[in-house]
């Protein structure tokens, strides 16, 4: 073993509230970053010494980057040619939340979390203007890995935040320009690593309820014996939601087994996951300001559940040479049932008794064809149940390579790899049409529509996709001095999509997108304490099953249900460029850090959903031209035994830089639907400015108290992409937390949300204050189109947390 690259230091256990790794995260002065080990070192338990002993041999954690999806990527964040977001264990922890969101949002200056689907565990998150989203339908500028496998789901690209199993979680990167991690990567990529037994020791049990019915439960252990290790979690959660027919049910598991001696390691770990939620989506201003909670169109519901098996391998083959791979198989299933108003009507006279859709003379026609009869009452409002089923099969290998030779006299790092995912999606989608109640609430018919509508298209969707995705990527950092590091590199992409109608042969298709994107960038070591670094990259987005699907705005479809014959779309490249400085200095009161950027991404040929100005709920997908993000970031943060301070501010400005013509649900668009964008125009739920602030104060060495807040400018809202209607107001969320140690097994604490009680929206948009009457206000017609996700209000948490 490589003596240079091995630092240990003996340490007393009594000095941890639990035991080895789960009494190390709960240490006052806890490193805030993932602890990541020297290779050919051993965490915890040196091999062969006595579990049992007082005294355990331990690593001094050091803190490394992940520049590829593979874990042994590391390298030393002062060589990173870009931002270096990195969240551990503990503060994912200090949240208090099962969602792993939350802890981007509070760590992460760039990142906002938003409630597009009026449910706080499938948020939207987005980041430097670009969004990871599990809605459908949403452009997805972010990719995310979980234990170096794609989380990114195969038809759409979304992200299922409630599928990552948050216990289990080591660490979490954001990283940035960087396209090594291959598609989606426009704006980062989200990289989690998984806990294991080799780096988790012990049995912690955390139970936790409070407001709006919540009651949470989360156990993990882990244990090494010899070479071999194992990990296992368990993640249970039940909350009413604030909102009517908002509950939520989270159940999770993830496991690991591994083994290591001094030159491999490898891992099986498994992961399952079944989940229920109401997803309430906006809500109408109206509506919102007689009842907080208050829901439009109901039913709306997702099952989200998955099953995945990763097998993971690491061998030293040489003092300088190291392989790794992985390989693995994902199965994900999803249902959701959506209630919507319907085009379906009575024709006109004189055919009332028959129904028609769009309009009144155009036939709207059951499953065999036929133009269907009306069995609706005189006075009935009319909607549908629309629902659909995805089943996706993923499998796929990756395999890297690094080497640290030293290359004319220099340090030198350099990695190549190459990755395959194939998966195989089967969609279906079908509408129920029904009557709208007083409550909003949607009450099926049994009867089904069929093929419907000209040029408005619906029916019942049956459709097979594959879709490879291979990439072949090489990174190189290399030294040409002690303090100047040079990156350079990229990543060469294959995209093959192929759509298979189970019905007819319209869906047909077959699409292929390559593109190799660049990375060149640099880092400069000022002094000991002083970086500073710039880059440049490009990364693309393919087209996704979905998009590629419903691209046509002669015929728009109900968006993420009903698809049609479509035209193709061509990817999504973004071009990144980003400098900044970041530094740490020692105090008398603690370790300083911070870190200043400025970063610019221009995509060109950005695609966006764009609603149908014919009919309400139906849209296309589009090339838009370009569009640009640009910002900076600041932050500063304050790290001691007693006391933990951070503050950031983040300028995110994103623009259209094209004129175009979109289709808008907005009261200014014209008598065709549409709204006219010029160059300089601000893309939507976007907000410009981001404040971000925390602190936590241990009073004496069990008693804790902490707070932290969250301020988000005014954003337009979607729909209105020619920036004419009022913005959705900015807002400041103001948090309280404490906890106490009663002894060395049991913890008590408290959290209290937005305690000043605020009312605010994070999303915005538009809808169609003709499609039903306003229940609410005796059945008047609605005059705000503004339809919002309100958040939720002051909420009172408890919970025990027992390790040993």
């Amino acid at each position: 073993m490589d003596a240079r690259s091995l630092l240990i230091v003996p340490m007393s256990i009594c000095l941890f509230a639990g035991s080895d790794a789960a009494r190390a995260e709960n240490t006052p002065d806890a490193v805030q970053l993932p602890p990541i080990v020297v290779t050919g070192t051993k965490p915890g338990l040196k091999r062969g010494s006595d579990q049992n002993a007082s005294r355990v041999v331990r690593t001094i954690p050091r803190v490394l980057v992940y520049t590829t999806p593979l874990a042994s990527s590391g390298i030393d964040p002062d060589k990173v040619p870009a931002s270096v977001n990195l969240i551990d264990a503990n503060q994912i922890k200090q949240t208090g939340s099962l969602n792993v969101s939350d802890a981007l949002q509070k760590y992460v200056p760039g990142v906002m979390v938003n409630e597009v689907t009026g449910n706080p565990f499938q948020p939207n998150v987005e980041f430097r203007g670009f969004v990871a989203s599990p809605v459908s339908g949403t452009p997805q500028g972010l990719a995310v890995y979980q234990n170096g496998v794609r989380a990114n789901e195969a038809f759409g690209d979304t992200v299922n935040w409630d599928l990552i199993p948050t216990t289990a979680i080591k660490s979490v990167s954001l990283v940035t320009n960087n396209p090594a991690f291959g598609l989606n990567a426009l704006g980062g990529a989200v990289n989690v690593q998984m806990k294991d037994g080799f780096d988790y020791h012990g049995v912690e049990i955390d139970t936790m309820g409070g407001s709006f019915g919540r009651a949470q439960s989360s156990a993990q252990w882990g244990k090494q014996v010899d070479d071999f290790a194992v990990y296992g979690a368990l993640e249970g959660l039940h909350d009413n939601g604030f909102r009517n027919f908002s509950a939520s049910n989270v159940r999770r598991f993830y496991g690991d087994v591994g083994y290591r001696n001094d030159s491999s390691e490898f891992h099986v770990n498994i992961g399952a996951a079944d989940n229920n939620f109401g997803a309430t989506a906006t809500a109408p201003v109206e509506l919102l300001q007689q009842y907080w909670g208050a829901t439009y169109t109901s039913p709306q519901t997702t099952e989200n559940r998955v099953g995945y098996v990763n097998l993971t391998g690491k061998v030293e083959a040489t003092p300088t040479w190291t392989l790794d791979g992985s390989a693995h198989v994902r199965i994900f299933d999803q249902k959701i049932l959506d209630a919507n108003p319907t085009g379906t009507q009575p024709c006109d006279p004189p055919n009332a008794t028959q129904l028609c859709f769009g309009d009144g003379s155009t036939p709207a026609n059951g499953l065999n064809g036929a133009q269907l009869a009306n069995p609706f009452g005189q006075n009935a409002v009319l909607g549908e149940i629309d629902r659909t089923t995805t089943h996706s099969t993923t499998t796929g290998v990756s395999l890297q390579a690094t080497n640290t030779d030293r290359l004319f006299g220099h340090d030198n790092r350099f990695v190549v790899g190459a990755s395959f995912d194939y998966s195989v999606t089967n969609f279906t989608a079908s509408a129920e049409l029904g009557t709208i109640g007083p409550g909003f609430v949607v009450s099926g018919s049994g009867i089904f529509l069929g093929q419907s509508g000209d040029p408005v298209s619906i029916g019942p969707v049956d459709l097979r996709t594959t879709s490879q995705y291979s990439g072949l990527y090489a990174l190189d950092t290399f030294d040409v001095t002690n303090a100047f590091s040079l990156t350079g590199g990229g990543r060469f992409n294959v995209a093959n999509i192929s759509l298979q109608d189970q019905i007819g042969t319209s869906l047909n298709g077959n699409d292929t997108y390559t593109r190799f994107n660049p990375i060149i960038g640099g880092t400069y070591k000022i002094t000991s304490g002083l970086t500073a670094y710039a880059g440049y990259s490009e990364a693309n987005r393919a087209p996704t099953p979905l998009e590629l699907g419903c691209a046509d705005p002669a015929h728009p479809c109900i968006v993420a249900a009903f698809l049609v014959s479509d035209p193709p779309l061509k990817q999504v490249v973004s071009h990144t460029v980003e400098a900044g400085l970041r530094g740490a200095r020692d105090l008398d009161i603690g370790k300083l850090g911070w870190k200043f950027g400025v970063f610019r991404a221009d995509n060109s040929d950005d695609i966006l959903a764009i609603p149908s100005p014919v009919l309400q709920g139906f849209g296309y997908f589009q090339n838009v031209g370009s569009t640009r993000r640009q910002g900076l970031e600041a932050e500063v943060n304050l790290k001691s035994s007693a006391l933990q301070l951070y503050a950031s501010y983040v300028l995110v400005d994103a623009r259209f830089l094209d004129a175009l013509q979109l289709g808008s649900n907005s009261p200014f668009a014209d008598a065709n639907g549409n709204v006219q964008v010029v160059p300089g125009n601000r893309i939507p739920a976007i907000p410009r400015n981001r404040i971000k602030a925390g602190v936590d104060y241990s009073v004496t060495d069990a008693f804790k108290v902490g707070g932290d807040m969250l301020f988000a400018s005014s954003q337009y809202l979607v729909g209105d992409e020619s920036n004419q209607a009022p913005r959705l107001p900015g807002y400041a969320v103001f948090n309280l937390h404490t906890s106490y140690q009663i002894d060395k097994t049991m913890q008590i604490y408290a959290r209290a949300d937005n305690i000043l009680d605020n009312r605010y929206a994070t999303y915005g948009t538009f809808f169609n204050t003709g499609a039903v009457p306003n229940f609410a206000n005796g059945g008047a017609p609605f005059t705000d189109p503004r339809s919002l996700s309100p958040a939720r209000p002051h909420a009172f948490y408890t919970g025990l947390k027992v390790t040993f």
